[in-house]
């Protein structure tokens, strides 16, 4: 990264619904705000162009490809406000019964970087897998104003090779929209693996949640030395903090272990 990047981020938790109008013009005010505390990057939750609980086949019937109202929405309000935003689409997939958990990156001029979630939320009495196909293996990073960033979503968290991944294509700050359902530890749980995926990558962790009642909430961003920098609570809301690249240089020379590891993920055979 040039030694002067600095950038302003933002974290947007608010609940998308069945209604995908209404969640564009949620987003378009969340934008317009985040922009005007000073954002560069703003974040919003997983399934944010759509979402229905339980999940059901209206996802199927409400998917949208990449050229699609929602990106288009997306890429319009990233001119407007001169931001990059991040936010969780449910895309249409090849079979037209299940649907891609997606995640795209967009600027002004386009998309920057498009994730579909590998791990599927097939615990805890879910089985998003009944509803949705899981994404290729492999990172997806994208970079503004100097730093990289890698995507991951929700479920994703749990599993420490998925923050290695793209840790290894360079991130410097891993984003993590989610739905993380509500339930006992959950929170714990949440804000646990947030500060554990920051500190053992010695990356900032930029992660979006839905609110209350359904997901926990507690949108945060956190340093690479697992400090919480911003957060919301269980309530929409709005939080910014700033990414520096000093920090991660300040942390990565006096915590080398990125630099020392011993071990490399590779993919479990047959995937």
């Amino acid at each position: 990264m040039p030694e002067t990047a600095s950038l302003p981020v933002a974290v947007c938790q608010f609940s998308p619904t069945a209604d995908r109008t209404a969640n564009r013009e949620r987003i378009a005010e969340l934008t317009a705000d985040a922009a005007a505390r000073g954002a560069r990057l703003i974040v919003f939750p997983e399934y944010s162009s759509y979402f229905v609980d339980p999940l059901d086949g209206t996802l199927a019937e409400n998917a949208e490809s990449l050229d699609g109202e929602f990106v288009g929405a997306l890429t319009a309000l990233a001119a407007e406000y001169g931001v990059v935003i991040v936010a969780g689409l449910v895309e249409k997939a090849s079979d037209g019964r299940r649907v891609r958990n997606a995640l795209v990156a967009v600027r002004g001029d386009g998309v920057l970087a498009v994730y579909r979630k590998q791990h599927l939320y097939d615990a805890f009495g879910q089985t998003e897998s009944e509803w949705v196909e899981p994404g290729d293996l492999g990172a997806a990073v994208f970079d503004v104003a100097g730093v990289r960033f890698g995507l991951m979503t929700c479920y994703d968290l749990r599993f420490p090779e998925v923050a290695r991944v793209l840790v290894d294509a360079g991130a410097d700050a891993l984003v993590v929209p989610a739905e993380w359902v509500r339930g006992p530890l959950k929170e714990h749980h949440w804000t646990t693996l947030l500060a554990a995926r920051a500190i053992e990558s010695t990356a900032y962790v930029i992660a979006a949640d839905h609110p209350a009642p359904i997901g926990v909430g507690y949108s945060q961003v956190v340093d690479p030395q697992g400090v919480v920098l911003a957060g919301v609570g269980a309530t929409e809301g709005i939080a910014t903090a700033v990414v520096e690249q000093a920090t991660i240089e300040r942390v990565r020379a006096s915590n080398p272990s990125l630099r020392v590891r011993r071990y490399r993920v590779v993919p479990v055979a047959g995937e």
